[in-house]
């Protein structure tokens, strides 16, 4: 069935219900980033891959709204669909609360389905709809209902993080979880999110792919622990440890008629922008919502001891692989058949030799010449381009090791490059390098420091539309708030997250010219501590990030003394950690790839 007929389909559904406006976000039950095959309705309705957007189909035109990350991704994907593209942030292109109140007719029906709609985006749809006089139909997945051979949701077990792991009690989370309802008055906390779950609980599961979590939800009192999850996903062994902890097992439906219990007068706390609507709307009358961030968010960000020693290991797990493969591909390409498929297996195939490596951290992006200049391109049986020993090979991958999650992109020359393209990807190189060795007082945010990364590019006139970094999970989502590095407020009522020491954050400037070429470099950084002195508690960055960044797209000339040293002491250490670890010839090779320039 084509997208069109699919569309069709929604809509002959849609005249049957009287519903004129029907939105389809891509999130599950939880507004996860990814989800399974079984919550991608989004994906399903409209051919589009990526992990970002929603659509809106009226009885006259459908319209995808996603953000720059995706706007080639989607303009190939759509064409041929009818599907109008919004490019979101893009002047004059509207939210989508007054697109579905334009597309409105006055007393008309908006639909959705409010299990997988989140709170924040569902009451201002809501709004849209009050001002327009219009019904709303939220409690039909309409999409579900002509959805053919729907992929059932995942049957998988859950496992205990041990301690040596986590570095951190269940009990402890739990009791600063607590502390900090007592601080905003809240008797109850509500959580749908599945990485802070996990977190809370020491627990990963499998059913998200690349997400180790399972579904589930979460909600705490002062005296209670209620987790509800589907019976087959938990086994004995958790029970036992869930019941030590004092924590309730209760079935996955159920929260929605206990929060209905909920008395008048009684205080929750929790985040709209990661709970469903259905969840707020379950409760009753008279008890007061509290719309924060949850506590665990800003907790998890901040890896203990023990986290950052198991992720300094595993950073090494990751180096290895990722230089070896590096290695493979600069001096296989063009003498056999290797295509980006086949590529990126060899990647994970490198990194299944490492010990505790439990999968891929996200779907690799393995994108050779104009591949790369779709921010988040993945090759399919179709698009899967031959790799031959000319122009650049952009990847992007990631695993998660029991010591912790990868996330590193490196672009690789693999031919002769015009000066204009090593211009470029030294451009994109001394961005990386100005962030990671930056040195600021405590108090900063991702925003007062993003400048310094895009400073290189801005010179030339050029930028990239993406945010230059992203907080990363333990053993958890690749994409953790809240920190992050960006250079502009989505909103004026949003308060950034303070940079603290233990926070983990991607930095990975590049530039995207379409039909053309991309590049990026990304590491991971540590925030740390450095002096203290009359001015305040200065920070600094530790990249634990080790592969090697192409010396052949590097013009030296274009680098200032101090960039050029800061690269040379970086693969000096990247040099001197590797190489116990290899062969002869990868540990001459990688001398000749982390030399002083």
């Amino acid at each position: 069935m084509t997208v069109q007929e699919r569309i069709g389909r929604l809509r002959q559904k849609m005249q049957e219900t009287g519903v004129m406006v029907y939105v389809i976000p891509s999130s599950d039950c939880h507004e996860s980033e990814y989800v399974c095959a079984h919550y991608r309705a989004r994906e399903y309705m409209s051919g589009f891959t990526g992990s970002a957007g929603t659509l809106v189909v009226t009885y006259e035109e459908a319209g995808l709204f996603t953000d720059g990350r995706y706007f080639i991704q989607a303009g190939q994907q759509l064409a041929g669909t009818q599907i109008r593209l919004f490019r979101t942030g893009e002047p004059g292109v509207p939210k989508i609360e007054a697109y579905v109140r334009e597309m409105l007719t006055e007393g008309g029906m908006l639909g959705f389905d409010g299990s997988v709609m989140s709170a924040s985006a569902g009451e201002k749809l809501l709004q849209a709809a009050e001002e327009k006089n219009a019904d709303t139909l939220v409690t039909r997945d309409l999409v579900g209902e002509i959805w053919q051979n729907r992929p059932p949701i995942p049957d998988t077990e859950v496992f205990l993080l041990e301690e040596c792991y986590a570095g951190e009690r269940t009990e402890d989370k739990l009791a600063r979880v607590r502390t900090a309802m007592e601080t905003v008055g809240a008797d109850v906390h509500v959580l749908a999110s599945l990485c802070d779950i996990a977190w809370l609980l020491n627990l990963r599961g499998n059913d998200i792919p690349g997400v180790p979590v399972v579904l589930s939800f979460l909600q705490i009192t002062r005296d209670q622990c209620i987790w509800y999850v589907r019976s087959q996903a938990v086994t004995g062994e958790i029970r036992r440890k869930m019941s030590e902890l004092g924590v309730t097992i209760r079935d996955y439906g159920q929260i929605y008629p206990d929060l209905e219990t909920l008395c008048a007068g009684q205080k929750v706390l929790l985040d709209k922008k990661n709970v469903n609507i259905r969840l707020l709307t379950s409760l009753p009358a008279g008890v007061q919502v509290t719309d924060r961030p949850n506590p665990s968010e800003l907790m998890k960000s901040v890896k203990n001891e023990t986290e950052l020693q198991n992720l300094r290991i595993a950073h090494i797990k990751e180096g290895l692989a990722f230089t070896r493969f590096m290695h493979w591909i600069k001096t296989h390409a063009g003498k056999e058949v290797i295509t980006e498929r086949t590529a990126a297996a060899y990647l994970d195939a490198e990194r299944k030799k490492q010990e505790h490596y439990l999968g891929q951290s996200f779907t690799p992006i393995c994108a050779y010449r104009e591949h790369g200049a779709m921010v988040h391109y993945s090759a399919t049986e179709e698009s899967d381009a031959r790799i031959r020993p000319e122009s650049m090979l952009l990847v992007d991958a990631g695993g998660h090791y029991l010591e912790g999650t990868t996330d590193t992109t490196r672009t690789m020359i693999l031919g002769e490059i015009s000066r204009e393209e090593k211009q470029m990807f030294t451009a994109v190189c001394r961005g990386n390098l100005r962030l990671a060795f930056a040195k600021f007082l405590q108090g900063c945010t991702g925003y007062s420091l993003d400048v310094l990364c895009r400073e290189p590019l801005w010179q030339m006139g050029l930028d990239y539309k993406h945010g230059t970094g992203h907080g990363v999970g333990y053993l958890l989502n690749v994409h953790e708030g809240p920190n992050g590095f960006r250079w502009r407020l989505p909103a004026l009522t949003e308060h950034p997250a303070v940079l603290v020491p233990g926070m983990v954050t991607t930095d990975e400037p590049g530039i995207y010219l379409e039909g053309r070429y991309g590049i990026r470099t990304e590491n991971e950084l540590v925030c740390k501590k450095d002096v203290e002195n009359e001015y305040g508690q200065f920070l600094k960055f530790e990249i634990l990030t080790l592969t090697p960044i192409d010396l052949d797209g590097i013009l030296p000339e274009e680098m200032t003394m101090e960039e050029r040293g800061w690269l040379n002491s970086y693969h000096q250490r990247v040099r001197e950690t590797l190489s116990p670890y290899m062969e002869e010839t990868e540990r001459l090779w990688l001398q000749e790839y982390t030399r002083e320039i």
